[in-house]
């Protein structure tokens, strides 16, 4: 994410309207919601900034609406991913994804594409818990049958227990949800140590799984595995093509993952609302400027929902495959225009 917001300035500047970008950054070492809190009045009280922006994980997001909304700040999520965030804040708006705008395509293709029985498996937290009870009701929606679930700890899951469970119910599909930290590369050496990856069982799991930053790490068992998601570093449009070779240039082999992309258009977010405010940056003034926005994306178009101010965008059905050499988000399938779902009636 920080490159990501690095590499944006460097190709636009740091000069809006006259007036000088300054990126003052906090690491909470969390998830620390209380250091968060702390931090963020800091940053109001101390530094007096005009915009808060980051936000990794939800419950640190969530611990700073208060401060966000006394002290009237526009802040930008650019990656936290449970729905119920922006309803948090007047002052919170959302450049990244959540999990129900993520999960609930992924289960339409599921059950329209032969899958009539699925077994869940997500991280008991905020974002776990959207994309199960999204997949639930989307799949068994379209007549499929859920035939078990389980949460597992965010903290130091021990993966074998659940991976044996999965082989011994041989369920016709598993949906998974892990965050995208050194996870999903355990979770997948587990499965093939299981026989998981080369059994009959579909495996099916929101981009997090194979997060393009760790997906080399997974190595081959990832092959085959059908994810959805907003971003994947293989996205096939000239703007990614720039994005990926800039990155490239500025950072070596590592790939930008979906964070990357909400870092880069938060930064974007934040330069037109200074340009449409000439540089004088009013709480309310830039709420209103943000509500509507359109930013052309290395992912695709976006806008920002003007009544939930959650970012509305095209979702990717991929499958991982192995092209020259690299193991890649494939995209075979789309749905345009998708809303977060966890805010509609």
């Amino acid at each position: 994410m920080i490159s990501a917001i690095k590499l944006y300035m460097k190709q636009h500047g740091d000069t809006v309207a006259g007036k000088k970008i300054e990126i003052i950054r906090k690491d909470t070492g969390g998830p620390a919601p209380d250091v968060a809190k702390r931090l963020a009045q800091e940053l109001v009280v101390r530094d007096n900034v005009d915009f808060l922006a980051g936000f990794v994980v939800t419950p640190e997001a969530l611990a700073v609406a208060d401060v966000a909304t006394q002290a009237k700040k526009p802040t930008i999520i650019m990656n936290a991913a449970t729905s119920i965030i922006t309803t948090k804040s007047p002052y919170f708006v959302r450049v990244s994804f959540t999990l129900p705008q993520v999960t609930e395509p992924l289960a339409h293709w599921a059950a329209k594409n032969g899958v009539k029985q699925a077994y869940t498996m997500v991280t008991d937290y905020g974002p776990g818990l959207d994309a199960e009870k999204a997949f639930q009701k989307a799949f068994t929606g379209d007549g499929g049958e859920i035939v078990g679930s389980v949460r597992m700890p965010l903290q130091s899951p021990e993966f074998s227990a659940y991976a044996q469970k999965v082989k011994d119910l041989n369920p016709q599909a598993v949906f998974i949800f892990v965050p995208s930290n050194d996870q999903p590369a355990q979770l997948m050496k587990t499965f093939a140590e299981r026989g998981l990856t080369t059994s009959s069982i579909k495996i099916i799991a929101t981009g997090d799984v194979t997060d393009d930053a760790v997906l080399q790490q997974e190595g081959d068992a990832a092959l085959g595995l059908i994810t959805s998601h907003h971003y994947s570093y293989a996205h096939d449009s000239a703007l990614n093509k720039e994005f990926t070779a800039a990155y490239a240039k500025e950072y070596g082999e590592f790939r930008p993952d979906f964070q990357a992309v909400g870092g880069y258009d938060g930064m974007a977010l934040i330069y037109e609302v200074s340009k449409r405010l000439n540089g004088v940056i009013d709480g309310d003034k830039a709420m209103e400027a943000i509500k509507g926005m359109k930013i052309d994306s290395p992912r695709g178009p976006i806008m920002i929902d003007p009544e939930t101010r959650d970012v509305v965008q095209t979702i990717y059905i991929r499958k991982v495959e192995k092209k020259d050499g690299k193991i890649l988000n494939v995209e075979f399938d789309k749905v345009e225009n998708v809303k977060d779902p966890g805010k509609q009636p």
